[in-house]
């Protein structure tokens, strides 16, 4: 009976390594690992789509505030809302700040079929805005470069169009908000479809900077106030 048991032991305990070689390997508990929920979708290559445009290298306030306003139900988009609704601010400022020190390669403009007046049109709202319907400049506040300002100020440049028109779009409908008062609701609200799409046709045609980095200030009060940037309340038109 001794032979039979020893064969039995040996047999289990081949079993008993075999198991152990097939364990899976530990998954590292870092912030690299558990944002790659987040790069899924937000890859580091532009998608040039209207639904998940590239993070990396915004200001932190800004993505910070996003991830707040997708949690707080101010943006509705149901995945992102699965995904944060039970975060707490702190892990969610950690994720904002590691995406804002992230800076991959631009990608590349966009070539538009927009006619010719469209595309100054929209290069007229970007540089110089509209005085008559009341429409400032994007780069009073996005930065002369386009590249967004500290602390919660987005760049322009290098976005899919198509995430451009549907976030303008996101903003007349009330699906996208911010904190009150909600700046770029207003001036959704006074820019036409037409205008919209000349803009973003011509932030697509525009290369974005691959040194270009969001701007350290920009001159106060704004254009008009926005909730969502500090100190841009302290004057400016309401």
């Amino acid at each position: 009976m001794r032979r039979p048991l020893s064969r039995l032991l040996i047999s289990l305990a081949g079993m008993a390594s075999g198991m152990a070689l097939a364990a899976p390997a530990l998954v590292p508990d870092t912030l690299a690992q558990r944002i790659k929920a987040c790069t899924a979708c937000h890859a580091q290559e532009e998608r040039h789509d209207a639904f998940f445009p590239r993070i990396a290298g915004k200001p932190s306030g800004y993505l910070y505030n996003q991830l707040l306003n997708f949690r707080d139900g101010r943006r509705r988009y149901p995945m992102m809302t699965y995904m944060v609704e039970h975060l707490p601010d702190a892990y969610l400022k950690e994720i904002a700040d590691y995406f804002s020190q992230q800076h991959p390669v631009p990608p590349p403009a966009q070539a538009s079929t927009a006619g010719s007046s469209a595309l100054a049109r929209g290069k007229q709202l970007v540089l110089q805005g509209d005085s008559v319907k009341k429409i400032p400049a994007c780069i009073s506040c996005h930065g002369q470069q386009l590249a967004g300002v500290a602390p919660a100020i987005p760049g322009l440049l290098g976005l899919p169009r198509d995430y451009i028109n549907a976030q303008f779009g996101a903003w007349k409908n009330g699906v996208r908000r911010a904190y009150a008062p909600d700046c770029m609701a207003v001036i959704a609200g006074r820019l036409s479809d037409a205008d919209v799409g000349a803009v973003s046709a011509w932030l697509g045609t525009q290369a974005a900077d691959a040194k270009a980095r969001p701007a350290d200030a920009i001159a106060l009060p704004l254009p008009l106030h926005c909730g969502s940037v500090p100190g841009s309340t302290a004057g400016g038109a309401p």
